[in-house]
């Protein structure tokens, strides 16, 4: 005998009136948060490269080539959930604006996908962390031996 799963109630699942609302309401954040991550990755890239020129024209001594080149790579990281927000608040504007049902379904996958990249992103931080406590603790123990 076949079980069907919980979900499969939710298979016409409509928003109402209400839920719209919050939507809408969620669109005009999400924007504002990505318009806002575009300006902060163009001011990391900017300072990246100001950091990269002053490295190659003055040495190692003032920030350096590699400085900036790991604040490059930082702002390339961050232009990836960024967008993916970006993709979900105008896909979501275009969904709700047009009662798009492909462009509702297309919205929720770049959320799960910014969900996705900062869950993963948080996971590699915390190891990377945790990775450096240990290796502070075997420096600062094994120093006294």
């Amino acid at each position: 005998m076949e079980t069907k799963s919980h979900f499969d109630k939710f298979e016409e699942l409509k928003i109402d009136r209400i839920s719209k609302e919050f939507l809408t309401e969620t669109v005009k954040w999400t924007s504002f948060l990505s318009i806002l991550g575009f300006i902060g990755i163009g001011f990391f890239v900017i300072i990246s490269l100001g950091m990269m020129l002053m490295g190659l024209k003055f040495g190692p001594m003032f920030g350096g080539f590699a400085a900036g080149l790991i604040y490059l790579i930082v702002a390339g990281f961050y232009f990836i959930p960024i967008n993916y927000l970006y993709k979900f608040s105008s896909n979501m504007k275009l969904a709700l604006k047009n009662n798009n049902q492909a462009a509702l379904r297309c919205s929720f996958e770049y959320l799960k996908a910014h969900y996705k990249f900062i869950g993963i992103l948080t996971l590699i931080i915390i190891s990377f962390y945790i990775l450096m406590l240990i290796w502070f603790f075997i420096s600062t123990t094994g120093s006294h031996f």
